[in-house]
């Protein structure tokens, strides 16, 4: 099991208790410091099921400055969020084949 957090983000913590609160085995990427490939981050979106688009934080001001209101491809907002990490939402939990975006924290516990 995998959790890709950040230590900043209050929601990427409280879904970091609930896995230390399992008692199961889990990996900590911090995805800000150990960057994503883009195959990784596509990867991952599949395995949430759902369009890049839906992982990207579109309140980030990278976000509004850079990408907001342009048509991108998914492929292209991949990118964006591979060279920018803080657009990607978290946490990110994946276990056993299936992801969640743990927002609110506790759809981890349905992958658990």
């Amino acid at each position: 099991m995998k959790i890709y957090h950040n230590l900043r983000c209050g929601k990427s913590r409280e879904g970091l208790a609930i896995l230390q609160e399992s008692k199961l085995p889990f990996e900590i990427i911090n995805y800000l410091e150990t960057q994503l490939s883009t195959a990784e981050l596509t990867e991952i979106i599949k395995l949430l099921g759902i369009p890049p688009i839906d992982l990207v934080r579109k309140n980030e001001a990278v976000w509004k400055e850079n990408y907001k209101g342009k048509n991108l491809s998914d492929s292209e907002i991949i990118t964006a969020m591979v060279k920018n990490p803080k657009l990607i939402e978290r946490p990110i939990v994946i276990n056993k084949g299936k992801a969640v975006i743990g927002r609110p924290p506790e759809l981890i516990k349905s992958i658990l």
